[in-house]
């Protein structure tokens, strides 16, 4: 049985990463989406294991010490990280992972492991980027600008990543997406060990 792989989705807030990876699981129920654990309390309606798993400082702490993280780190008083043994078990029972985590967190996922395959989503234009985030109505322009700053300096970062998806429409990104996941399994490190001798 083949091992399965984990897939990095990077991009900008607002560039549509939750709903290319929604459609994407929707599409094959044998890929596992890393939940990430937090110290922050559940939210009306979040689930322990579903949305979060969701921890106690010390707790959280205890998997630090443990080696227990892929990556982790502190945001607004609350620590968020994506444990390592369900990532793992989902990839020893062949299935495929994703994760969607900021750019700084895949640089320390790739750090501990080189062969993660890490993908940049990105906006078809930066005014269409905008387009969407004024679109959502959850956030004052402040906030918007402030996000299409971040998302500009983050994006020097994105020819360092193995796979470039520009998301003009979902149904065309979540095509590349399938088409970069079945090509990580056509490689010969991995395809040659199937032919039986």
């Amino acid at each position: 049985m083949r091992k399965g792989k984990t897939f990095i989705i990077c991009g900008p807030s607002g560039v549509g990463k939750g709903t290319v990876v929604a459609r994407l699981l929707a599409s094959d129920p044998t890929l596992y989406f890393s939940v990430s654990a937090t110290t922050r309390p559940p939210r009306a309606g979040e689930e322990n294991g579903v949305h979060y798993h969701f921890l106690s400082r010390e707790q959280f702490e205890q998997w630090i010490a443990a080696g227990d993280f892929l990556e982790y780190a502190e945001y607004v008083g609350n620590l968020y990280g994506t444990p390592c043994r369900y990532v793992d078990q989902a990839m020893e029972q062949g299935r495929d992972v994703l994760l969607d985590i900021e750019i700084q967190g895949a640089e320390l996922v790739h750090q501990k492991r080189p062969d993660t395959v890490r993908i940049y989503v990105a906006p078809p234009s930066w005014a269409e980027l905008e387009r969407r985030l004024v679109g959502r109505g959850t956030e004052d322009m402040e906030k918007v600008r402030s996000r299409l700053a971040r998302g500009r300096e983050e994006f020097a970062a994105a020819r360092n990543f193995d796979y470039f998806v520009i998301n003009d429409t979902v149904d065309h990104a979540v095509g590349e997406l399938r088409a970069i996941m079945l090509a990580e399994h056509c490689r010969p490190c991995e395809r040659i060990s199937l032919i039986s001798q």
